[in-house]
């Protein structure tokens, strides 16, 4: 079952309207990095479990950004966008994002108006005897009240997607 392999190594918590996953991959951390960098690997893992990830644009540097499509089986379309502000390669990458349009203009999330807008990201890689670990803290950044109490309710649920994702990306190394 995915969510109990996912919970086995995975932590999560809501910390200063922060969510915070931990996860242990069993992959060096040059590895997981270059997974989380170059196009042709996210491609093939992140996203909800079962979606096609379509790369629209990849830069990988400051100021750079990831703009791609979603499709759910159903032929269901979502948009996103990474805006990328700091990289230190293998160690940490710090990035903002959003639901997006075709154009990469940030719009409301497909499913509330209540969503923040962006959410900032920290995620580091830290190896040791050759696993490694991530840890994802995302919250979101110029909310409104309501935006922020939504985010915080969508806690469970940002929880088990990530989750699928991570579980993803850990099929991935494994064959990379």
């Amino acid at each position: 079952m995915a969510e109990n392999k996912a919970t086995n190594n995975m932590s999560t918590k809501m910390e200063d309207n922060e969510l915070v996953i931990t996860r242990v991959f069993d992959a060096p951390r040059d590895l997981v990095f270059k997974v989380w960098s170059e196009a042709e690997h996210l491609k093939n893992w992140w996203g909800p479990i079962g979606f096609k990830l379509g790369v629209v644009e990849f830069d990988f540097r400051p100021g750079g950004f990831f703009h791609y499509n979603m499709l759910s089986p159903d032929g269901y379309e979502m948009w996103g966008k990474f805006v990328y502000h700091e990289i230190e390669s293998p160690e940490k990458i710090v990035y903002v994002n959003s639901f997006s349009d075709p154009e990469g203009n940030i719009v409301r999330a497909p499913f509330s108006a209540a969503f923040p807008l962006e959410i900032h990201n920290l995620l580091t890689f830290t190896e040791l005897e050759g696993k490694t670990t991530i840890t994802l803290r995302g919250g979101p950044i110029n909310a409104t009240e309501e935006e922020r109490n939504f985010f915080e309710g969508m806690f469970e649920s940002m929880k088990q997607g990530f989750g699928g994702t991570f579980d993803q990306l850990d099929e991935y190394l494994a064959k990379v």
